[in-house]
């Protein structure tokens, strides 16, 4: 074709590229297990979250928006909860977001099944408050919102804005790290605590918690690498973005290997298939699945095409200057910051900065009731450091919100302080709901009269002292929390 011939580039933006028809189906499919494992993970958990007899409940929360906000409380919050936001609606929810993510994963109904995943995915974010505010679940939003128009066909724009996801997460993440001032970043020891004071390490951390401290240096490097330099090459011509995807994978994989973050490291790796043409996904699948994708996608019509033009640029322009006020620590006019605010309380443009400071050491808190303030029984949590023989487990993809929350309680600002407060008032009444979060409840007959919290040093134990005790961790003993000192960074 001629040059004169060709289409302008706003026509080439919108039009299917069909090199990427295949990449497009497979991460479609697995955003449909993410979303899958998400909703789950929610439904077991949610109505001790937020239900009306949870931690923190969101009818409740609901009802102070509308008697202070008004109908302006609809689109600070938006969710499918307004009418009904009992325990009930709450798992409907998460079921209903698994029944969708199937329909997705078996190509059904994908337009209204990505439609509603991003809906309830929404909603139960609002409803769970704290305990859905971390970066993955708004990274999950913004990569189901796109699918809602990936589900017609790849285009330039959807690619570019898939790319712009991928390189906001590990870039930001990366800066974040040298914005923070933290030393364990600059002098390259942030590794020699990070598997031993993670929020919810597995077993794998224990081992490499053992590695040399070169190697950890080693691996410190690897990820300032990986966050600060690798994603410019996801915009650059084929060889660099496949050679972004291999060592964006790699460094998943190993985070994986070591940690368990929920969803978040496989929800990356979907993100890195759209660098990945349809060459190199063919050798990864098997020849029964080679046509899927052409099998499935059309070309977009202008509506849809004008509307993800209009989001997309409104998620470029929120990103950008949410970001710039992050690193920048100033403001920019109240208009910006407005759009900014609402434009995430939707679940697009949001800024990440994942372990932008290091914690050196690890307190855990125990939890004790009693009846008669003298003898005092332990609450066990199912995945949080508790007895120090337990093995810690491997429980990747699932989220346990409670659990992983307790990790930051330790730090005592007043939002932690708040919810915690929250946790316990629950606990001494007996909370159904929220017994149901922990692994055991030693007072099933009648709730405790009394409840203390004791704050643990915990750390890992050398390979001798496991051989030798059996013991997974070794712990220390601070004193009665919140009499300690709190936690810092």
């Amino acid at each position: 074709m001629e040059a004169a011939d060709k289409p302008p580039v706003w026509q080439r933006l919108f039009q299917r590229k069909p090199e990427f028809e295949l990449s497009a189906w497979l991460l479609l499919r697995c955003l449909a297990l993410i979303y899958l494992a998400a909703f789950a993970s929610l439904y077991v958990q949610i109505a001790g979250l937020a239900g009306p007899d949870g931690i923190l409940s969101f009818e409740r929360l609901l009802d102070r928006a509308y008697r202070t906000e008004g109908w302006l409380a609809w689109l600070q919050l938006p969710n499918l909860f307004w009418f009904n936001a009992s325990a009930l609606a709450l798992k409907a929810a998460a079921l209903a977001g698994c029944v969708f993510s199937l329909l997705l994963l078996f190509n059904r109904w994908s337009q209204l099944s990505s439609i509603m995943l991003f809906v309830l995915y929404l909603s139960l974010y609002h409803a769970g408050q704290i305990f859905l505010s971390f970066q993955w679940d708004t990274l999950l939003l913004e990569a189901g919102f796109l699918a809602m128009f990936l589900v017609s066909g790849p285009t330039l724009w959807l690619i570019l804005l898939y790319e712009w996801l991928l390189f906001r997460f590990r870039f930001m993440s990366g800066l974040s790290k040298l914005l923070s001032g933290d030393p364990s970043w600059s002098d390259f020891s942030a590794l020699q605590h990070y598997f031993e004071t993670q929020p919810l390490p597995h077993f794998g951390a224990w081992y490499a918690h053992q590695l040399p401290a070169w190697l950890h240096q080693v691996g410190v490097g690897f990820t300032l690498f990986t966050e600060l330099l690798v994603p410019f090459l996801i915009f650059m011509p084929r060889g660099w973005r496949i050679t972004a995807a291999l060592i964006t994978i790699f460094m998943q994989v190993l985070i994986i290997a070591t940690s368990n973050h929920a969803f978040v490291n496989l929800l990356v790796i979907a993100l890195c298939i759209l660098l990945l043409d349809d060459r190199i996904i063919r050798r990864l699948l098997p020849t029964w699945l080679h046509n899927s994708g052409s099998n499935n996608s059309y070309q977009p019509g202008l509506l849809k095409s004008a509307l993800s033009l209009v989001f997309g640029l409104l998620i470029v322009f929120v990103s950008t200057t949410a970001f710039y006020m992050y690193a920048s620590r100033s403001f920019l006019p109240e208009p910006v910051m407005k759009l900014d605010h609402w434009t995430q309380r939707w679940g697009i443009g949001h800024i990440y900065h994942i372990f932008p400071t290091m914690q050196t050491s690890r307190q855990e808190l125990i939890i004790q009731g009693s009846h008669d303030g003298t003898d005092w029984q332990d609450y066990e949590f199912k995945f949080k450091p508790g007895a120090v023989s337990e093995k810690p487990g491997f429980i990747v993809p699932h989220h346990p919100r409670l659990d992983w929350m307790m990790w930051f309680v330790p730090t005592q600002s007043g939002r932690q302080l708040q919810w915690f407060r929250q946790f316990q008032n629950q606990l001494k009444k007996g909370s159904p709901a929220v017994l149901g979060l922990l692994a055991h409840n030693p007072f099933p007959d009648k709730p405790p009269r009394f409840l203390r919290v004791q704050a643990y040093n915990y750390q890992f134990s050398t390979p001798q002292e496991l051989e030798t005790t059996g013991d997974w961790w070794q712990r220390d003993y601070i004193g009665l929390f919140p009499y300690v000192p709190p936690r810092r960074p």
